[in-house]
């Protein structure tokens, strides 16, 4: 064979591998550029998955509604901020609607996957900062939630999510929120692994509260100035809240005071409090200087939730557990298996476990 026919060959291999086997070309990821005076939520209705909607900095008087997965809203963190519409606006979606700044919602049938927000601040909604349900993957981070009538930033019926590195202060009830559901009653779901993380909560009702979920990791949070550092909640259902890890916190002076309500006595001077919970693992927390005079008060207290449901089989373990009142640690049950070991603290209910 010729030189000539063995190049005529490799033209045509050349040609052949190219036509059959060549990916078709996808298309790339937009950016989309809000300023002000213009609206969020056009941006993100005209957004594809995959998309970044970069907020400049401003004020945006608007709710945010997000059901398309792998989206990125995304500002510049203080000089970037969300609050209420006018009250013509409060209707325009089902996020407006339920008094809440940014929402990613999806369905039973359908999550809404790997949607991130980062670098915003909202403030003053009538319930919550962010809100999430039916989502799988969600992303927040470097948002601050301020001033927002119910929590900060909150999740229900969703799985795989990590908020790290944000502000959640003076918002009426806690400033992160994972639950189950918050519509109805039920054992308790599997988070499949959420993270809570680096997070700065102060001024809230609580900081972090956990409500009958299990499998989630809660570290490295500095919690302060709210009535109780963390919640851990459960009930009576199967599966019963737990099975998760509270590690490397900073829990200090969460001195404020805060009513009783239909499922809670008053609450002041809580530093990590389980209710109802199973193999939560406590280790490596400092708890300090969490006073108060409620039946929830102290450093790391266990109690029976509000139907009655005991702590079981929970280990509390290396924490520096100083100057908490009534108690640095407290077991105010009945459940068995807790064990409390290796702790630095100066006293405890029953006496003993110092």
């Amino acid at each position: 064979m010729t030189k000539r026919h063995l190049m005529c060959l490799t033209c045509i291999a050349v040609v052949v591998v190219s036509g059959l086997g060549a990916a078709a070309p996808s298309s790339a990821a937009a950016m989309h550029t809000v300023h002000p005076g213009e609206s969020i939520q056009e941006a993100v209705d005209a957004a594809k998955p995959g998309d970044t909607i970069f907020v400049s900095p401003g004020t945006y008087r608007e709710s945010v509604l997000v059901t398309k997965e792998k989206l990125t809203l995304r500002g510049a963190g203080s000089k970037t901020v969300i609050m209420p519409g006018p009250a013509t606006a409060r209707a325009a979606n089902a996020c407006a609607a339920g008094g809440n700044g940014i929402c990613v919602l999806g369905t039973a049938a359908k999550t809404v996957d790997r949607v991130t927000i980062r670098g915003l601040t909202v403030t003053g909604f009538k319930r919550n900062a962010v809100w999430a349900s039916d989502t799988d993957r969600l992303t927040v981070q470097h948002v601050i939630a301020e001033k927002n009538g119910t929590w900060g930033i909150a999740q229900q019926k969703s799985t795989r999510a990590v908020f790290t590195r944000n502000i959640a202060r003076d918002n009426g009830d806690a400033g992160i929120f994972v639950a189950n559901t918050v519509d109805r009653e039920g054992g308790a779901t599997d988070t499949k692994g959420t993270v809570i993380a680096g997070n700065q909560l102060t001024g809230n009702r609580i900081g972090i509260t956990v409500r009958r979920v299990r499998n989630l990791t809660v570290r490295s949070n500095s919690i302060s100035a709210n009535c109780a550092g963390v919640f851990v909640v459960g009930d009576e259902s199967k599966p019963a809240a737990g099975a998760m890890t509270l590690r490397a916190n900073k829990i200090v002076k969460n001195n404020k005071s805060c009513p009783a309500t239909n499922r809670l006595p008053a609450i002041q001077g809580a530093g990590i409090v389980l209710t109802g919970a199973e193999a939560t693992v406590i280790r490596g927390n400092r708890v300090a200087d969490n006073v108060g005079a409620s039946p929830l008060s102290g450093g790391i207290v266990l109690f029976q939730s509000f139907v009655g449901a005991q702590n079981t089989d929970n280990v509390i373990t290396n924490n520096r557990v100083k100057g908490n009142k009534p108690a640095d640690l407290a077991n105010r049950g009945s459940g068995q298996g807790n064990t409390f070991v290796g702790n630095a603290c100066q006293s405890s209910e029953p006496a003993g476990m110092c």
